[in-house]
């Protein structure tokens, strides 16, 4: 490589690195939004008379919709290119959405809010993803997602901080989300200057194409699906630590606060892994989030804490290693597609998880544990299967 070449190299690098730390400070206002809304979801709808089933469905539901309405968003985006109206469109339900549910005076208006907020998340998902993937190409697929989920998780950690002092100060759990208002506008601020400061990166994605899908990456949406069906949703945990009385309203954020910076940390520590190892650091990321189910449905106030330190660990490296797999094997100009069919397969199965957990719990916390464990461990061996026929793409 001549000096004239790697000064070109090294540009184009930190202009992909300034890319991802612009769309991470976008992200970091959109989850101080809504993580900080998901850390009291599971005990505010129980005050509104939500029980268990009804929590852990509203949870899926929203996660389903959030998740499978991508697969219509993705192609849609591949289809029209319009990838930034896309993603301000997304951005923007955010900031009527969580504020709104401080005036929900039931738990059907409140679960209608949290399903609209997570309608947005599904517009705008596939969207930004495209653009991120463009920039992670230059810098390492893991690395770079796994860098701007270190930046998500940051406003995921803040986001509940807000909400401790928020429900401590009223010892009710409504008005904290008026709170929310102020990041869900630092959110679409933070893309305005993100547009504006950044070159469009999808350029390679102009070009129209025919070719299906591989083969190989229907096998790891599967994988990924199976996988899903077997993580439990924190409003669940939440909901099981109040009726066990094994934390406090207080401490319930307090536990999801730590949760999202254990996640952020992870991340950034697999995707460096994925880069070097593949697959393989997805799978001992899986062995870790599985001992979450035993140690949070079956301990006590300990076990609730390592049970949190778990879940957020394998979330970590889901956040880091799977999108990095899916921009592995798919080209640029089929990624919108891509990332909406696994994000649609991800979240049909996740929903249906947690109705079957959500219906476990009140029969059997042995029969959940198992149902979680068998469906997590299941994936780990289908992506240990997979690791090969990703390096042979």
């Amino acid at each position: 490589m001549t000096p004239s070449q790697a000064q070109n190299s090294a540009r184009t690098r930190a202009a992909a690195l300034r890319f991802i730390v612009c769309l991470g400070i976008v992200s970091l206002f959109a989850d101080m939004t809504y993580e900080g809304a998901h850390s009291i979801i599971g005990p505010y709808l129980k005050d509104l008379g939500a029980t268990a089933f009804q929590v852990a469905l509203i949870a899926g539901i929203g996660e389903m919709l959030g998740a499978s309405l991508r697969f219509f968003s993705g192609r849609f985006a591949d289809r029209t290119r319009a990838y930034w109206a896309i993603t301000f469109a997304g951005y923007s339900m955010n900031v009527i959405a969580v504020p709104a549910l401080a005036f929900a005076g039931s738990w059907p208006v409140a679960a209608a809010l949290i399903i609209a907020e997570r309608t947005g998340k599904a517009l705008r998902g596939p969207a930004r993803d495209v653009l991120l993937s463009g920039a992670t190409q230059e810098v390492g697929h893991g690395w770079g997602f796994g860098l701007h989920s270190v930046m998500d998780q940051t406003g995921a950690v803040i986001g509940p901080l807000l909400m401790v002092a928020a429900v401590a100060r009223s010892h009710r759990f409504g008005p904290p989300f008026l709170w929310l208002a102020f990041p869900a506008v630092g959110t679409l601020a933070a893309l305005v200057m993100a547009r504006v400061l950044n070159p469009d990166r999808t350029r390679a994605a102009r070009s129209q194409s025919t070719e299906p899908l591989p083969r190989v990456f229907w096998t790891y949406v599967a994988a990924a699906g199976l996988l899903a069906c077997g993580i439990v949703d924190f409003p669940l945990f939440a909901y099981h630590f109040q009726n066990a009385q094994t934390s406090s309203a207080v401490e319930i954020p307090l536990l999801y606060t730590g949760a999202m910076a254990v996640n952020g940390m992870t991340a950034l520590v697999f995707g460096k892994l994925f880069d070097r190892f593949g697959l393989l650091t997805l799978v001992f990321g899986i062995l870790i989030s599985v001992l979450a189910l035993p140690l949070g449905f079956l301990g006590g106030s300990a076990g609730a804490i390592a049970s949190v330190a778990c879940w957020a660990t394998g979330l970590g490296a889901q956040d880091a290693c799977l999108r990095s797999g899916i921009a592995t094997v798919v080209s640029m100009n089929k990624r919108g597609g891509a990332f909406g069919a696994f994000n649609g397969v991800y979240g049909v199965m996740w929903f249906l998880g947690s109705a079957a957990m959500g219906l476990l719990y009140s029969r059997s916390l042995a029969a959940l544990v198992a149902f979680g464990v068998l469906a997590q461990l299941g994936a780990a061996v289908m992506f240990f299967r997979l690791r090969g026929m990703l390096r042979r793409v």
